[in-house]
């Protein structure tokens, strides 16, 4: 029964991984939708992605964000070799046995080695394809690529070693983010954040007194498309984050889904109330994304009847939001890197210790995690709650500094990273 249990875990979890591969090229799908389609190069952009995240993950990256850490801080660079082992026949958990987190120890699902890998590096795609959502149209193509590298092996894998490895510091405090507010949507913010200051200083340097806003330009088909695509790959995202395929992750089915279509609507309503304009199709799809985004830290942790309450706070949280980053002068954030991915999933992140509710969580591989306080958790509620912000306040400023110096770094290297967006736009070119 425990190998039938296994096969189909990693069936479920091979099937999670590809949905999730999925959204990076969504990204690209939806940068056209807003830009128009002279900007397809956000196609390239995401292929690029793609593929170094399969290779530098496989090299190093895999093993310093998931093998046992060191202290607590980064996982062993050398546990199971590069690449996987590379050409050995006897690497535990390719042809027989578990990754070692997989084990009865920790969570138990007896996924294999290459299961999880395929799984977690779609994860770290597409989080560097959200921090790629401020760098198409400003940076050189071949400054971004050369970014991959430090990303996929140290930037990435530090909140993950931190959080989502059981040996992480974080982790053994009793962080919890169910599937990435924090390790992939305010870590992608903080690593934008931090490309976004190299930008600025170069931009700074041609004369600007502000950072140009790149335009938008709305093409309705691909716009749909691009969200459609990344809302079938959040079935992946977030179900899969069980790591097994029973009840919970059924149920994480729907409270991912109906926290989105209660976002939508939110959005929409916030829209009209807020900001007395008609509520237009980006508008619908921003209110779907900041659903999705918000729920996806504590997806497996609560129940439907609070996710519809989730996905109705999304709204104005996010109008208030892009209001107010729209306001900032140093840095251009067109498709709402910070109003939508840094707010929606930071504001996820800390109502983990207000809306979890322990039975939903132990079924999620998270036995630790005490009822949230709307639901009688107590003082270990606010202790959890005492946590979450430990993680982010511990985790935002690391990214962001480590991301700032790998782009310091390349610019220096390279002599600048940035096009003048301006004369090209002006341009037509």
């Amino acid at each position: 029964m425990l190998m039938l249990d296994a096969t189909v875990n990693n069936l479920w979890v091979l099937l999670a991984a590809l949905f999730v591969f999925l959204m990076t090229i969504a990204v690209g799908f939806l940068e056209v939708g807003e830009f128009g389609e002279k900007y397809d190069r956000g196609l390239l952009k995401t292929l690029i992605i793609t593929c170094s995240a399969l290779f530098f993950m496989a090299f190093l990256g895999f093993n310093t964000a998931f093998a046992p850490t060191i202290n607590g801080i980064i996982g062993n660079p050398i546990y199971n070799g590069i690449f996987l082992g590379g050409f050995g026949t006897n690497v535990m958990g390719m042809l027989t046995g578990t990754w070692w987190s997989m084990g009865a120890n920790y969570f138990n699902t007896g996924l294999t080695t290459s299961t999880y890998f395929l799984f977690e590096t779609a994860f770290a795609a597409v989080t560097l394809a959200l921090v790629g959502l401020v760098v198409l149209h400003k940076v050189r193509m071949t400054a971004f690529f050369i970014y991959t590298i430090p990303y996929f092996i140290i930037i990435w894998a530090i909140p993950a070693a931190w959080i989502w490895n059981p040996t992480g510091w974080l982790a053994s405090l009793g962080m919890s983010d169910f599937a990435g507010g924090l390790v992939v949507h305010g870590a992608a913010a903080g690593a934008g954040l931090g490309i976004m200051l190299q930008i600025w200083r170069e931009e700074k340097r041609k004369g600007y007194k502000q950072s140009p806003k790149v335009r938008i330009n709305v093409n309705k088909g691909w716009l749909t498309l691009g969200l459609l695509l990344l809302w079938l790959g959040w079935f992946g995202f977030n179900p899969g984050s069980v790591l097994a395929f029973n009840s919970e992750a059924m149920i994480v089915v729907i409270t991912t889904f109906v926290a989105a279509a209660a976002a939508f609507l939110s959005v929409m309503a916030s829209t009209k109330l807020i900001l007395k304009t008609r509520p237009q199709l980006v508008d619908g799809a921003n209110g779907v994304l900041m659903g999705l985004i918000v729920i996806t830290p504590l997806a497996g942790f609560v129940s439907v009847g609070s996710a519809v309450v989730l996905g109705l706070l999304a709204g104005p949280l996010f109008v208030y939001a892009e209001k107010i980053f729209a306001k900032v002068k140093w840095f251009s954030d067109p498709a709402g890197l910070m109003a939508g991915h840094m707010t929606g999933g930071l504001f996820g992140v800390l109502m983990v210790a207000f809306f979890a509710q322990s039975a939903f969580a132990v079924q999620s591989g998270y036995s630790h995690l005490p009822n949230g306080i709307l639901f009688g958790g107590g003082m270990a509620a606010v202790s959890q709650l005492g946590v979450q912000i430990l993680g982010i306040v511990v985790v935002m400023p690391v990214v962001f500094v480590l991301s700032f110096l790998a782009a310091w770094l390349i610019a220096k290297a390279m002599g600048g990273i940035t096009i003048d967006y301006a004369k090209v736009f002006k341009e037509g070119r």
